[in-house]
């Protein structure tokens, strides 16, 4: 029988007086029950998405390490502001991470054939030492793939899957990507190319519009270059895109982009105050930019603006739809969804305040991973 395991994990807690500890707690795994496993955590990324729940709305600039050698803190302020955000969360010790990938260390009497086994794995908690979870959701890695391979299988390739399965559910054609240099970003880039949809990549600067050009895209546009909105006019017009997905969140691009829309579909038609009746859907699925979403109307009415996320999207797309892309992201794991790291980390070195500064800027190019046993 399987015994208990016992180590780290990276917490995350709120307190009354608005400040927000980063800590390594130690844990009790209990033996894994009927169709669970514990697996031995060798790979988690860090996501934009863990650090809203490990940083949230506090000030990155506030950090002031604690604690000791092997027990690090690290505390941050939140500005009065933007406490609200975190009201229900006040004195909660959250764990952190998305994703990750390891081996199976025990397993309950019913997955037995699962110990030994690389697997990804999803389910949050993934910043540790070790993650008892259901059988159900890891994915047995293939002969000669990594846990560090298998590490980023689930957020990104499949949110990258999800736009397209989105797209086509709604009935458009085309999209438009923003961020589109991120690692989401170049893996839906190769997914369009080897579909066959037209793809709009919105990017910020000259690099990262050459990055997208070399890996084979048609449409990139620079939101730093001088002739921004036409070019961005002109690549929505040629692809016939009618939906995006927009990773920025505040400020004006979602706006700019439903704009862009609406002046390609109105180009050739009979002028209506009301707009043209082509529908535009804008999907806002990060917050690159925590500000306020600004939308100046110029294009009718037949839009919506609204939110996207991975998890509900896979429960609304059902168990065929979610068994078929994770199993096209197994297929495809080093090629299309291959993700580089720039830097690997150990638990306690998250807690380093100049390693913190580096992966909270979340800077295309500089994708960090967790590997516990550093």
């Amino acid at each position: 029988m399987a015994e208990s395991v016992s180590g780290r994990e990276l917490r995350s807690t709120v307190r009354e007086d608005g400040t927000l500890t980063l800590s390594l707690a130690r844990v009790t795994l209990d033996p894994p029950g009927p169709g669970e496993v514990i697996v031995a955590v060798e790979a988690a990324p860090i996501n934009p998405s863990d650090l809203g729940l490990l940083v949230g709305p506090a000030d990155p600039g506030s950090a002031v390490p604690g604690g000791s050698a092997d027990a690090p803190t690290l505390t941050l302020t939140i500005p009065p502001d933007r406490r609200g955000a975190v009201a229900a969360r006040l004195g909660q010790s959250l764990p952190v991470g998305n994703e990750g990938a390891g081996t199976v260390i025990a397993a309950g009497p019913d997955v037995e054939d699962l110990v030994g086994k690389t697997v990804g794995m999803i389910g949050g908690a993934m910043f540790a030492d070790h993650r008892k979870l259901r059988a159900s959701d890891c994915i047995v890695l293939k002969d000669g793939q990594t846990a560090a391979d298998g590490a980023a299988m689930f957020v990104n390739p499949l949110t990258a899957l999800g736009f397209v399965e989105t797209m086509r559910a709604e009935g458009h054609r085309a999209l438009v990507n923003t961020a589109a240099a991120s690692i989401l970003g170049q893996q839906l880039n190769r997914i369009c190319l080897a579909d066959g949809i037209p793809l709009v990549n919105v990017v910020r600067s000259p690099e990262q519009a050459q990055l997208l050009r070399d890996a084979g895209a048609t449409h990139v546009v620079d939101t730093s270059a001088d002739n921004f909105r036409e070019a961005l006019k002109a690549a929505v017009a040629e692809s016939g895109a009618t939906i995006a997905f927009d990773a920025i969140g505040g400020g004006t691009l979602g706006g700019q982009i439903l704009a862009a829309m609406e002046a390609a579909a109105s180009k050739d038609a009979a002028y209506s105050r009301y707009g043209s009746d082509m529908f535009k859907q804008l999907y806002i699925y990060g917050m690159l930019d925590p500000g306020p979403t600004i939308i100046n109307r110029s294009f009718g009415f037949a839009w919506s603006v609204g939110g996207w996320l991975l998890f509900p999207f896979l429960q609304k797309a059902g168990a065929e739809v979610a068994g078929r892309l994770r199993a096209r992201v197994r297929d495809e794991l080093t090629t299309t969804f291959a993700t580089r790291y720039s830097r690997t980390i150990g638990l306690a070195e998250a807690l380093q305040p100049e390693v913190f500064a580096a992966y909270e800027r979340k800077a295309t190019g500089e994708k960090f991973l967790i590997d516990p046993r550093r």
